[in-house]
């Protein structure tokens, strides 16, 4: 028997198994999740790759990250990591220097503006993942982390 999603999406007939059923669940609560988010970090003019890219920065201190090392990191892979570094240097948001030492290597830190928007986005941002969770235990925050953790290698 076939839950919500199913009849959200409209679909007759049944999934062709439970873990079909899951990854449409998954995939439909996440776009729900992310319009919220997106909504809030359009106010700021970011996409949720752009914060990402700027939490990343932020975590990493004064020593910053070359551009490869910051796409490991990242949520959601984005292939011209390169462009992203160049649109938020542009808005002023990171600074990038080449390595003396070898100027292949190009390091990238947040900025004081970069920090700042950031410290813009913290509370709010904080706000609307507690509100995302709201018809959920702590428990049952727990037991979600535990089983989304169990589909990844």
């Amino acid at each position: 028997m076939s839950g919500k999603v199913a009849s959200e999406i409209r679909q007759k007939k049944p999934f062709s198994c439970p873990g079909e059923e899951a990854f449409i669940n998954l995939a439909r609560s996440y776009e729900f999740l992310h319009q919220e988010i997106s909504d809030l970090f359009r106010v700021h003019n970011l996409s949720s790759t752009q914060y990402n890219v700027l939490r990343i920065l932020r975590g990493a201190g004064s020593e910053g990250l070359s551009c490869s090392e910051a796409s490991r990191r990242m949520i959601s892979h984005d292939p011209d990591i390169t462009r992203l570094f160049d649109r938020l240097e542009s808005r002023g948001l990171i600074e990038r220097v080449r390595l003396p030492s070898d100027r292949r290597v190009v390091k990238a830190t947040i900025s004081p503006a970069g920090l700042e928007l950031l410290g813009l986005i913290d509370q709010p941002l904080l706000e609307l993942h507690n509100h995302q969770m709201r018809n959920l235990t702590q428990e049952q925050v727990s037991q979600l982390i535990s089983l989304l953790e169990l589909l990844r290698p």
